[in-house]
């Protein structure tokens, strides 16, 4: 395909509102934003990227599946949606207690566990949020076939979207994490930290009962 079909694969008509629905979803509360936050304010904005790259890998695994129609077929699945969700919320739930009593985990950050998140816990953690958070699924199965254009080539189309989706969520995720790193320093003194790790696992526990609360039809639970 030439450069000029690819400027031509997409419909510019709805891709900018598109564009503009993604980052309005980003910036607003909810699981992603809330992990990048905990792990912002206990291990620094640096390591908090990796929780950013963690939850956009597993958006480019479903514009994958959404490019092939697997993603609806999948969401269509009430067990799917059960089981990917129940393992996701019971890995957080996990990670949200540990930090919690100040037990070793990628979260913590008291003096007696130290800074224990490796890059690669911290990745996973956030791959695990995405790919088991409902509401994601609902995006990619309900909202993003609406800015697909039936008459120019998907896959061509997917990758348009996802660039909208993906770039703007990058940094949208990564400033949360950076003000979040303000406080870094106050977070890990000693003095504090035990409060930090309190914080910051309530934060995770929240996130994995959304995630809970959406039924498999996408209404709450």
């Amino acid at each position: 395909m030439s450069s000029l079909s690819w400027l031509h694969a997409v419909n510019h008509d709805t891709y900018w509102l598109y564009v503009l629905t993604e980052a309005a979803l980003s910036l607003s509360p909810g699981p992603a934003v809330m992990l990048v936050i905990a792990y912002g304010l206990t291990q620094g904005a640096r390591r908090s990227i990796f929780a950013t790259l963690g939850i956009l890998a597993a958006n480019a695994m479903y514009f994958a599946l959404s490019a092939t129609s697997v993603g609806a077929l999948i969401a269509a699945s009430p067990a799917f949606f059960n089981v990917v969700k129940w393992l996701g919320a019971g890995y957080l739930v996990y990670v949200g207690l540990s930090a919690i009593f100040g037990r070793p985990s990628p979260l913590t950050v008291s003096r007696a566990a130290g800074r224990n998140g490796s890059r690669w816990a911290i990745f996973m953690a956030g791959l695990t949020l995405q790919l088991a958070n409902p509401k994601t699924l609902i995006f990619f199965a309900a909202i993003l076939p609406q800015f697909v254009d039936p008459a120019l080539p998907v896959g061509a189309q997917m990758l348009w979207l996802a660039a909208g989706s993906v770039i703007p969520e990058f940094f949208i995720l990564a400033g949360y994490g950076f003000l979040a790193s303000r406080a870094t320093r106050v977070a890990t003194d000693p003095r504090f930290a035990r409060w930090t790790d309190v914080l910051a696992g309530v934060l995770v526990l929240i996130v994995a009962a959304l995630i809970i609360s959406v039924a498999p039809n996408g209404a709450a639970a």
